[in-house]
C-alpha cells in the first residue's frame, strides 16, 4: 500500500485501501490526512446528510460534526468489520438522525416528516450496482456474525460501532460499569473478527 500525496487528491484516490490508509494517519492526528479524507469523501457524505435532513444548513452542520467524530474515533475503525466509506457513512447517518430527533424535540420542522424508516437509508445514493451488492454482502455477513454474539456483547458492539456512542455512553445506556462494557466490546470484536474472517 502506497501513501497518497498530501496535497493533491482525486476521486480516483478514493479506494477502500487509500481511505483506510488515511484513517490510519488520522489516528496519529495527521491534519493533512484528515483534509485529504474530507476532500475525497465529503461529496458523498454531504449527499447522504442532505437526503436525511433536506435542509442544506442542517446537512452542512452534521457533516462537520461527523468529521469531528471521524477525527476523534479513527482509532476505532476496523477494516475487518466494514469498508472505510461504510464506517464513515454510519457515523454521519447516526449524527444526522440524532440531529433530526433534536430538531423535532425543539419543535423545528424539517421539510420531510421524521420516520423510523430513515434508519434504513443506504449509505450513499451514488453507488453503482456492484458497490450496492458489495455493501449488501458485507451487511449480511455482519448480521450473521453479530447474531452469534452473546446478547449483551451484541448490544454493546452495536451501540459503540453502529450508533457511534462512546464506551461511557454505552455503559450509561446499558447501566453497567465502564470496565464491563470495555470487556464486552473487546470480546465481541474478537468474535466478530474470527467470524468475518471465516467467510
Amino acid at each position: 500500500m502506497t501513501a497518497l500525496p498530501d496535497d493533491t487528491t482525486s476521486q480516483a484516490d478514493a479506494t477502500p485501501q487509500a481511505l483506510a490508509l488515511l484513517l490510519q494517519r488520522v489516528v496519529g492526528h495527521d491534519e493533512r490526512a484528515l483534509r485529504a479524507l474530507y476532500d475525497l469523501t465529503s461529496p458523498k457524505l454531504f449527499s447522504l446528510a442532505l437526503r436525511i435532513l433536506v435542509k442544506r444548513e442542517w446537512a452542512e452542520e452534521v457533516l462537520q460534526e461527523a468529521f469531528v467524530n471521524i477525527w476523534r474515533y479513527a482509532g476505532d475503525y476496523r477494516d475487518s468489520l466494514a469498508a472505510p466509506m461504510t464506517w464513515m457513512a454510519a457515523i454521519l447517518r447516526n449524527r444526522a438522525l440524532d440531529y433530526l430527533r433534536q430538531q423535532k424535540a425543539f419543535g423545528a420542522s424539517a421539510e420531510t416528516p421524521w420516520s423510523d424508516a430513515l434508519d434504513e437509508i443506504l449509505p450513499t445514493q451514488d453507488d453503482g450496482p456492484s458497490e450496492r451488492v458489495l455493501l449488501s454482502q458485507e451487511a449480511r455477513r455482519l448480521e450473521v456474525c453479530m447474531a452469534q454474539l452473546e446478547a449483551r456483547q451484541r448490544q454493546a458492539v452495536a451501540l459503540a460501532y453502529l450508533r457511534d456512542q462512546s464506551h461511557s455512553e454505552v455503559a450509561a445506556v446499558l447501566k453497567v460499569p465502564l470496565g464491563t462494557v470495555k470487556s464486552w466490546i473487546r470480546r465481541g470484536l474478537e468474535k466478530l473478527k474470527t467470524c468475518l474472517g471465516s467467510w
